[in-house]
Parts: structure tokens; sequence; C-alpha cells
């Protein structure tokens, strides 16, 4: 595996058509019994991650110099909770944070668009995960047009205002504000699970099917649907405009979720494992507290 394979960094062109939704053919075209057994390995070597990132994780809240942001962006179905579920287990939740951004409330919608989402940064020492992200700002408004009506942008009034211009001042205000996050010791990993639209399909039936997955279904899920076209071209357009050396995108087959999960897994690892994170130095002056302290509670 390698992860390259995955990372655009905004060199080259950029076509979201080109770009694998299932794992490489020799994995796909095993027997049914071996791909098990293949399953099997590749749970293992997550638990491996897992360990790996949950010591990097203690170091980097003790030292309190980096922080970590994770966002995921995909369509419906395309398995952002289990990613986060089965790849994130077993951090410390003192130093961990959650946000999934749905439909802007008054309130968000009363500020900046960008502010919901930057308050819920991470800290010094700390990971916070995004399920969906500010990005969301260029895919489902730029699929519905209308939502940008209710931001309070001014010069906007009506849908014909909402144009291109707008998108190209968004891509510009997100490459700007991760470059001042990375100035800031933030370090940030943007997951795209790009699922096909057959596989989609596969998922919404199971919800409907299944009673224990029934709690999953939503209608909206099926009638965002129908603009799968234009969620495409959005992604695509999004991802062209917005990754950078610092700060690229990684376009993750989703098809398969134990793979597209193995390979956030070792994504992550490989770009906390380049930090220089190391447990804080004890000063000579700190060790003769240290003695100190020791000589009291001997005594």
């Amino acid at each position: 595996m390698d992860l390259k394979d995955y990372r655009y960094n905004g060199t080259g062109e950029f076509h979201i058509g080109e770009q694998a939704t299932t794992p490489p053919a020799d994995y796909q075209n095993q027997e049914k019994a071996i791909k098990k057994e293949i399953k099997k390995e590749i749970k293992k070597e997550i638990k491996k991650d897992r360990k790996v990132l949950q010591d990097a994780q203690e170091k980097m809240y003790a030292q309190n110099q980096f922080g970590i942001l994770i966002l995921f962006q995909a369509l419906d179905a395309a398995g952002k909770d289990g990613m986060i579920k089965h790849v994130m287990r077993g951090v410390n939740p003192q130093g961990t944070t959650v946000t999934p951004f749905k439909v802007p409330t008054a309130n968000e919608l009363a500020h900046d668009y960008l502010w919901r989402t930057r308050v819920a940064f991470p800290r010094s020492g700390e990971i916070a995960i995004f399920n969906r992200s500010y990005y969301e700002e260029v895919l489902v408004d730029q699929v519905h047009p209308a939502n940008v009506l209710s931001e309070h942008i001014p010069g906007i009034t009506s849908v014909k205002d909402v144009d291109n211009k707008l998108w190209q001042q968004r891509y510009s205000d997100f490459r700007e504000l991760e470059a001042f996050a990375n100035r800031n010791g933030i370090i940030i990993l943007k997951f795209f699970l790009h699922l096909s639209k057959g596989e989609q399909k596969k998922r919404f039936l199971a919800r409907i099917e299944v009673p224990e997955k029934n709690w999953k279904f939503s209608e909206n899920d099926i009638n965002e649907r129908q603009y799968w076209d234009q969620y495409q071209r959005a992604y695509e357009e999004m991802i062209r405009h917005t990754s950078t050396k610092e700060n690229p995108w990684y376009v993750i087959p989703a098809d398969d979720k134990w793979y597209s999960r193995l390979i956030v897994s070792k994504i992550i690892n490989t770009r906390i494992g380049a930090l220089p994170l190391h447990f804080p130095q004890v000063t000579d002056e700190q060790k003769k507290g240290l003695h100190a302290a020791l000589d009291k509670l001997e005594d």
C-alpha cells in the first residue's frame, strides 16, 4: 500500500471520475474465503495502529505544543461514523473532541460562515475530529445556493448573486485558514471518503431492509441522491482548489469499509509520527523541586 496514491496536493490535474472507489484489483479479485482472512488481518493491523496513535497522543498531550485536526467529508452512507468509531477508538477522551456539523442553527447563521467550525479547532495538545466541516459551505451550498441567502452576506440578495466568485473566495478563505492553523501548530488531515453510486444504493437498501439499521435511514438522504452529479462536480472543484502541499486532500476508496479504515489509520499515524513529539524535559530546577517534595513525603 503506497499512501501517496491517495494524496492530492494540488499538483497536476484532478478528476474525480478517475479516482478509485474500490480497493486494488489484487484485493478485489480474491476468493471469498481469502478476503475473509485478509479482513481479519486488516482488523489486527488497525488495532496495532490504534496503540501507536494512543502513545503519540499521550506525548502530544503532555508536550502541549501541537494540535491535530482530522476532518472527514463524504456523501451519505460513505462510512464517516464507522471510520471515527473504529480508527479513533481508544484515544484519550480527555484530549479528544468529535464535532458533527449538521444544518446550521439560527445562532450559527448569525455569525460568519466559518465561526461554528473555527471555534471547534483543537487546542494545543488535543485531537479534534470533524464529521463534515467548513467544506460543507462549498458543497451543500453550491448544490443548493438558496442556502446562502440565510447567511446575511452583504450584496447577496438573490440566488443570482451566488456565483463562482463566491466559491473562489471561500476556497481562498479555507486555504488561508489552514495556513494560519499550521503556523500555530495545528496539523490538518483532510479525508474524502469516495463512495460509488452503486455502493451507496446498497447501503441505503440495507438501512431500509435490515431492522437494526432502520434508525440510520433518512428520507432526506434519498432526496439528496438525485443531485449525485452536482455533488461530484462540487467535490472535484473543492479538492482542486483547496489541496496544497502542506494541506493535501486524501481521496479514500470507500466501497470497502475495512480497507478504507486501514488506509486512513496508516495516513494518520504517518502524519503524526513525523512530528517531533516527546515528553517534556525536566529542568535541573524542577528536579530539585522533585527531590524536595520526595523528602517531605518521606517525612
